[in-house]
């Protein structure tokens, strides 16, 4: 669970900063030529990973990949969250200060957890409830009175479709996130990378110069690449609901960043808004689940320890901790606190 917490919110702060950074570039060159070299950029640098790993691999820390049934969730994932989001979210950036931006994001964790709940059936409670509703209402202020902070709705819209897709994203990853998150990262990126770029250069945009792009391919491996990876990680341990709103801190550091931006200033919006979400985030993160619950018979591939969820045993093993092979986990009744993750997708 604790490892969960921290996988979302390291993931929250590396996206939270690029949202003002990509706000800056989006000046300098179109919405959807950006949106695609941030997404090359991540897909590029997550590959250079996976090839250093390919190249110093041990077998205890071999590749998981996805099985023949989650390919299907991982190219929606793609699509919705490597394709439509970044795009909706460029052109969003256009209209809508850096800012406020980094605020209405907050709306991607709780699209993420209304579909989690009502579509995925993932289990949730009052205190999760009331965190998402505070949330909620921190959006409402900011879209409703919004002084200088969002200039056009239009803006705020594209934002919102934005979040739509990435909470579509959020879930349809949650069936693959036992796979290697490493790889799942990098091939998104690589693939809406590409789409996108591809889409830009058929409309007739130019590619910008080396330092533009330079600059989108790091901002894009750090918020994009690096922040996914820790989020499939959060997704894995914590399910889509609980990773959505550890993950919807980011926009608080991304509101702290865009206030350093000329033209950029705290308004009693801004500071209503911030203050609703950070208790909705504070009643998510504080949240404690327990209950006896059993799990049944399960066979599956991904990175794990031996803990109490992991006693079986090796035909071959060099005691490196975690591994990654396939294996079976035995029906079990017990009881202490979890969050739906990949081994905690009971009915309540």
């Amino acid at each position: 669970m604790k490892r969960g917490i921290v996988y979302g919110l390291a993931s929250a702060v590396l996206f939270g900063v690029s949202t003002p950074i990509a706000k800056i570039l989006v000046g300098a060159v179109s919405p959807l030529m950006l949106a695609g070299l941030l997404y090359a950029g991540s897909g590029a640098g997550l590959l250079v990973v996976l090839a250093c790993r390919a190249i110093t691999a041990k077998g205890s820390r071999s590749i998981s990949v996805p099985r023949r049934s989650e390919w299907g969730w991982l190219a929606g994932a793609i699509l919705f969250g490597g394709v439509l989001g970044p795009v909706a979210l460029m052109y969003g950036l256009l209209e809508t200060s850096a800012s406020a931006a980094s605020l209405l994001l907050n709306f991607e964790g709780v699209f993420t957890a209304l579909l989690a709940w009502f579509l995925f059936h993932e289990h949730f409670d009052r205190r999760i409830a009331a965190g998402m509703l505070a949330i909620v209402a921190g959006g409402l202020v900011l879209a409703w009175a919004p002084g200088d902070a969002i200039r056009s709705g239009h803006g705020a819209l594209f934002i919102a479709v934005a979040c739509l897709c990435w909470a579509l994203d959020n879930n349809l990853t949650r069936n693959t996130s036992a796979s290697d998150a490493v790889m799942i990262a990098g091939l998104k990126g690589a693939v809406a990378g590409s789409v996108n770029i591809g889409l830009a250069v058929m409309l007739g945009q130019r590619v910008p110069g080396i330092v533009v792009v330079a600059s989108a391919a790091v901002v894009g491996f750090l918020g994009y690449g690096v922040s996914l990876v820790l989020f499939v990680l959060a997704l894995r341990h914590v399910g889509s609901a609980r990773a959505g709103a550890y993950f919807s801190v980011a926009p608080f550091f991304g509101a702290a960043v865009a206030l350093a931006i000329p033209g950029e200033s705290a308004t009693p919006q801004l500071i209503v808004s911030g203050a609703l979400m950070a208790i909705g985030v504070w009643l998510h993160v504080s949240e404690r689940h327990e209950h006896e619950h059993v799990h049944e018979y399960l066979a599956h591939t991904h990175s794990h320890v031996h803990d109490e969820h992991h006693h079986h045993s090796h035909e071959t093993w060099d005691d490196r901790e975690p591994h990654t092979h396939g294996h079976v986990h035995s029906p079990r009744v017990h009881s202490h606190p979890h969050y739906p993750d990949i081994h905690h997708r009971h009915p309540h």
